[in-house]
């Protein structure tokens, strides 16, 4: 008999501290990230960047706030390299973080950092010119996110890289400053914008604007476009093939675009 209340009273001990530590768990529980990096088009041939590595920043109270460098953890990317921004349009993107666990709390920043390989080709130009990314290389493209993480949630984000508006001639000195603009959105809290451009053999540059967020792609060889990323609403797409094709744009007013939701238009042809 005094076995078995022996047994019990080490059966309900077992029990209470299973319990704790699985509320524990639930408390200090991971969830997904996932980033995926896309471009809105420029007017250039190439434009390659070397990206070696993601980093998030916590808002988290024990953060100096004074240090800017204070509270970055690195996430890491999958393949490290050399890429060409103007590949990632007509619904290409680079997958940098693919279902990393994280921890929960607030998101304040994403960081994503580069290397000392970032060129760009001019257009009518054979050879790259470097792309001068001090601010880059030292701190990183940061890039304001301000995202509560919960456990057991994924967490889906596109950074657009805006191209035409992130590389700026510098003046008489022949130098090309790479000031990156970015614009991260989450995928879950956005929709997407998808269809199809006829004639397929000329280039053709897609828009969307709400009047505040404006994005934009090139179609792909088969006439797809794909413009992910959109904050639900009202918005404008404008279409506009390239200059010596002597085809007209079209404008498409009042396209909805609903979160979680893909958006596809009816085939448009140029004439």
């Amino acid at each position: 008999m005094k076995f078995l209340k022996h047994l019990l009273t080490i059966l309900m001990v077992f029990l209470v501290v299973s319990c704790n530590d699985s509320e524990k768990s639930d408390e200090t529980g991971t969830a997904k990230l996932s980033i995926r990096l896309v471009d809105e088009p420029g007017d250039y041939e190439n434009v390659f960047v070397e990206i070696i590595d993601v980093m998030v920043k916590y808002d988290n109270d024990s953060n100096d706030d004074d240090n800017e460098e204070n509270g970055w953890e690195s996430i890491g990317i999958i393949n490290p390299g050399i890429y060409d921004l103007l590949e990632l349009t007509g619904g290409v993107s680079l997958e940098l973080v693919d279902q990393e666990d994280i921890q929960t709390g607030t998101i304040k920043q994403l960081r994503l950092i580069l290397g000392e390989e970032n060129s760009v080709v001019i257009e009518g130009e054979s050879e790259a010119r470097p792309l001068n990314t001090p601010s880059a290389q030292q701190s990183g493209l940061k890039v304001m996110i301000n995202q509560e993480i919960l456990a057991g949630f994924n967490y889906d984000f596109i950074l657009d890289f805006n191209v035409d508006e992130s590389i700026v001639m510098a003046g008489n000195s022949g130098n090309i400053n790479l000031k990156p603009v970015l614009r991260a959105s989450l995928e879950v809290n956005s929709g997407t914008l998808l269809g199809n451009v006829l004639p397929l053999d000329i280039a053709v540059e897609v828009e969307a604007t709400n009047g505040t967020i404006t994005a934009s792609t090139f179609t792909n060889d088969l006439g797809d476009f794909e413009i992910a990323g959109l904050p639900e609403g009202v918005y404008t797409v404008t279409v506009t093939p390239e200059e010596n094709s002597m085809l007209n744009p079209v404008i498409i007013e009042n396209v909805q675009i609903t979160t979680g939701e893909n958006t596809i238009l009816e085939s448009i042809v140029l004439e």
